[in-house]
């Protein structure tokens, strides 16, 4: 599928997703929201698809909404989403973006190549893995902007970091190096510039060749869905529905055989074919639609 600010390709069973308008320094429009939502789209639909890793073009990951439109810019918010409503009200843009990269059946690494600020940073959050270019700066610039922090970032902050630090970076609004992002626990390695995509591409390769699709989307849905249980008593519940339907599937024979032959694994599963129904919906949409 042809994009015009994004790009999407698969190579190795890794899908590359990449923010392209390094001459606005990759800024969120109303078309890159739309692209980014068909490109998870694709990536969930395609079992060739084991990793989706997003990285920005140029020298920037994302510097947030493109502020083109002046004083304006935050205003049009029925355009942001497509006209979409929540809760009667139109849909933040971002919100959209972060809610699809939750609901992805494949894991995603963030490969945060230079500055991520605003919608650059926030749009992050819902991804399993950011690492980040020693060259790469964050910032949670809402309250500067006279807005509020938004992609559900209220939601995935506080749990990636604490409710400290997010709100020492959501107040403040500061810009801040990728070494306090890693001090923070935002971010899981800081690298060399040149050593970013190849790093990012050996943990999605470590992954595609070593386990199964649909373990690896049923743990991914486990975990993020676990995040807003109210007891663990629910995780043991999740666990122990996936554990009996799983036990004797196609996948598991292959595992332990492997393992007991001393030989790569070759899973016969797919997610499109035979992702278990215990797996849990999320995020769920209260609001319907």
């Amino acid at each position: 599928m042809a994009f015009s600010q994004i790009d999407y390709a698969v190579a190795d069973r890794i899908a590359t997703v990449t923010l392209k308008r390094p001459d606005r320094m990759n800024a969120f429009t109303f078309t890159m929201r739309g692209e980014l939502m068909e490109a998870f789209d694709l990536a969930d639909a395609d079992d060739d698809v084991r990793v989706v890793v997003v990285t920005g073009a140029g020298r920037a990951f994302c510097a947030g909404a493109d502020l083109g439109g002046g004083g304006e810019t935050f205003g049009n918010r029925d355009r942001a989403a497509g006209g979409e409503l929540v809760d009667g009200v139109p849909r933040d843009g971002g919100g959209t973006v972060a809610l699809r990269i939750a609901r992805s059946l494949k894991p995603v690494i963030g490969a945060i190549n230079g500055p991520a600020v605003g919608v650059g940073v926030t749009m992050t959050l819902p991804m399993d893995v950011r690492l980040a270019a020693d060259t790469a700066k964050f910032g949670f610039v809402f309250a500067r902007r006279g807005i509020v922090a938004e992609a559900a970032s209220s939601w995935f902050l506080p749990r990636l970091v604490g409710i400290a630090q997010a709100m020492e970076w959501a107040a403040t609004g500061r810009v801040f190096p990728a070494a306090e992002a890693l001090a923070g626990r935002l971010v899981s390695r800081v690298l060399p510039q040149e050593e970013l995509l190849p790093a990012a591409y050996e943990l999605a390769a470590e992954i595609a060749a070593n386990t199964s699709a649909v373990s690896v989307a049923a743990i991914r849905r486990l975990m993020w869905s676990g995040l807003s249980a109210s007891s663990p008593w629910e995780a043991h519940a999740a666990d122990s529905r996936l554990m009996a339907e799983l036990g004797s599937a196609p996948d598991t024979v292959e595992g332990v055989t492997s393992f007991l032959e001393k030989r790569p694994a070759v899973f016969p599963m797919t997610v499109s074919e035979d992702l278990p129904a215990g797996v849990p919906e999320w995020p769920v949409n209260p609001y319907g639609g």
